[in-house]
């Protein structure tokens, strides 16, 4: 259930004319409204996540998004308030307003057409940053330190010893410990460069059959390009989604995202990125089951479906499962995949 706004929200802003909100519940971090004004949507109202993100981050998707917008790309940008604020805060909640872009949100990827145009959209997004001079206000701990996340997995086992899960996680979470010590051998080192920080598919807009521009700017900051395709590649191509036992790994979607992708960077890439891109997707999988491993013990969800699992550590631990078996398809897909990528980029694991 989303707080009503506060009476301030939308006087803070100069509107052309009268407007209505009507929520939105795709996302899961910030409530989100859309504006609506005479002739359809004027912007999009969302309250800031303040127990994951600070107001600071506001100034890092403004200097991002003005960066963009100068390179001719597609972004929504930040709409100052009347007192030419980024923000707005009204008895403890941080409110924003940014422009409308797009007219579709996916929630999967259906078609091999829409992989190729959303690993086309980033690979714009970061041919355009890779010249960004900007150092990041707002610093969260890595979200893909899969190090960390493997240490605090062992906590939670340690934490909760008699949870009726424990068990499952203890043995999930030695399948986990030995895939990420395997894959530890073998990641090359990366630098760091702008990313995204979360490209699942459904923050990525698209405007007809194109992909046009990338939403829920949150998460933008300084990682590795396995990072963020590993993440990418993760989310879009396991088709099965993330709220079942067995998951799916599709290659297809694969080689359309990576095709999609290597026709915007061409040869712009380090040394080594293109051969780490489907470890690093194995990666990702592992990191994420040990991080709903850990979940399902402190029985701590955000988004628990309670019309299909009784608990909240009841549907982490179906998640974990799930990201474990991706792992696993990964893993034995390796070899088909790796193909796939150097019938794309000749020069992948250079």
């Amino acid at each position: 259930m989303v707080d009503p706004l506060p009476p301030s929200a939308l006087a803070a802003w100069s509107w052309p004319g009268p407007v209505q909100v009507v929520p939105v519940h795709d996302g899961l971090i910030n409530p989100t409204w859309l504006v609506h004004g005479a002739q359809g949507p004027v912007g999009v109202l969302q309250e800031l996540n303040t127990r994951i993100f600070q107001p600071t981050v506001h100034e890092d998707i403004e200097a991002v998004t003005a960066h963009l917008a100068a390179k001719g790309l597609p972004t929504p940008r930040l709409v100052r308030t009347r007192a030419g604020g980024l923000w707005h805060e009204d008895d403890g909640r941080v409110l924003r307003v940014l422009t409308h872009v797009g007219d579709r949100t996916l929630h999967r990827v259906a078609h091999l057409d829409e992989a190729r145009e959303a690993g086309a959209l980033v690979g714009r997004f970061h041919r355009a940053v890779d010249d960004l001079d900007w150092t990041y206000r707002h610093v969260r701990p890595g979200p893909h330190d899969t190090a960390r996340h493997a240490r605090l997995l062992d906590e939670a086992l340690a934490a909760h010893p008699t949870h009726r899960h424990h068990d499952a996680v203890a043995r999930l979470a030695d399948e986990l410990r030995a895939g990420w010590a395997g894959l530890q051998a073998e990641l090359p080192p990366l630098p760091l460069r702008h990313i995204h920080g979360d490209l699942k598919v459904s923050n990525l807009r698209f405007l007809g059959p194109r992909a046009h521009a990338l939403i829920d700017l949150d998460t933008l900051a300084r990682d590795t390009l396995g990072s963020e395709l590993g993440d990418a590649l993760r989310s879009w191509c396991g088709t099965a989604g993330e709220d079942v036992a067995e998951a799916r790994f599709d290659l297809d979607v694969l080689e359309a995202a990576l095709a999609g992708y290597a026709a915007e960077v061409g040869d712009t890439l380090p040394d080594g990125a293109w051969g780490a891109l489907v470890p690093s997707v194995q990666r990702i999988a592992t990191e994420l089951a040990m991080r709903f491993a850990a979940d399902a013990l402190h029985e701590t969800y955000f988004g628990w479906d309670p019309t299909r699992f009784a608990t909240r550590g009841d549907h982490d631990l179906v998640r974990a499962q799930g990201q474990a078996s991706l792992a696993r398809a990964i893993a034995g897909a390796r070899g088909e995949a790796e193909a796939r990528l150097r019938r794309i980029r000749p020069t992948a694991g250079a």
